[in-house]
């Protein structure tokens, strides 16, 4: 078998230019290369101006819009269908790689493609009405800098996470906790959930506000009733709606119920929880807020979204 063909860089262009003009034939300019002259004859024909002197920045531009194709969601209407059908349910772009790898037995497409669709929808038509396909509906990725101070710095017998129980991390026992308050687009909505790390029960309890007195009563109300090898630890993140986490462990005199701070990326599977329930707020018999009505949404895709496991070969 023959060489693998591999493209023309800028420098090969440049000599190839250079030499032209001064004369050489194709295969003088091959044999300076160390290439075939089909390849050279080729890289004249194809790419050279019709109106000018071969270029290499032109010819360059040539090849690339040659070999492009497009992404793989355009060049496939109904793959493309199927992912903007789930995204719209409120997927993550890696749920729905991860439950097409599942449905077929391999790879069809990958997150970072989903990803990168809707960011070039989105530099291509100038509407940005597509980022409301992805869980956060940002148009641009990444995470966004926080001005000030920790929210650590006011909250009293914080623990850090690595001081967390090692048995806490495989998730084979039950009785670890992780909770985190959620905010949504009208005024006074809050909602604590409340994730059990071993059977991934997810609990959630509306709050009239987010005010750390509510929050660690309505925390005791739920953990009164659990028998002491069901409460061991609670992890929370850096919030200040969690600074009365130690009124839990001192109303309960409870010394085994263990709590610890977290940051947020120590607690991916409760974020994914986090990003599913925020979509579809819960509802209640009197308006949110005076001009708000109900949330005419069903409940039922909170349940029917696919579940990151860890231990499993494919995030479907």
């Amino acid at each position: 078998m023959g060489r693998r063909y591999q493209q023309f860089s800028l420098e090969e262009r440049c000599e190839i230019a250079s030499r032209r003009v001064g004369g050489e034939s194709i295969r003088q300019i091959a044999a300076a290369l160390d290439r075939a002259p089909s390849s050279v004859s080729r890289e004249l024909t194809r790419n050279a101006s019709s109106s000018a002197a071969y270029k290499p920045a032109y010819a360059g531009q040539q090849a690339k819009a040659r070999r492009w194709r497009g992404s793989r969601l355009l060049r496939d209407p109904d793959l493309q269908a199927q992912v903007l059908d789930r995204l719209a349910r409120g997927w993550s772009p890696q749920q729905v790689a991860g439950r097409l790898a599942r449905e077929h037995g391999q790879t069809v497409i990958s997150h970072e493609s989903i990803y990168r669709f809707i960011a070039a929808q989105i530099a291509r038509t100038k509407n940005y009405a597509w980022r409301h396909y992805l869980p956060r509906a940002k148009s641009k990725r990444g995470w966004r800098g926080r001005k000030g101070g920790s929210s650590a710095l006011h909250i009293k017998d914080r623990t850090p996470i690595h001081q967390r129980p090692a048995v806490a991390a495989d998730r084979l026992d039950p009785g670890h906790w992780e909770a985190d308050l959620m905010l949504f687009a009208a005024y006074g909505q809050a909602v604590l959930t409340v994730h059990e790390r071993s059977s991934r029960l997810l609990v959630i309890v509306r709050q009239p506000d987010k005010t750390a007195a509510h929050v660690a009563a309505s925390l005791e109300a739920m953990l009164v009733a659990l028998p002491s090898n069901l409460r061991q630890t609670i992890t929370f993140d850096n919030g200040t709606e969690f600074a009365l986490h130690h009124v839990l462990r001192d109303k309960r005199r409870n010394p085994d119920l263990l709590l610890r701070y977290s940051r947020s990326l120590a607690k991916r599977r409760h974020r994914e929880c986090h990003r599913q329930a925020q979509a579809f707020p819960p509802t209640q018999d009197q308006p949110r807020h005076p001009g708000t009505r109900r949330d005419p949404r069903p409940r039922r895709p909170l349940q029917s979204h696919p579940t990151k496991m860890p231990r499993l070969p494919d995030p479907g």
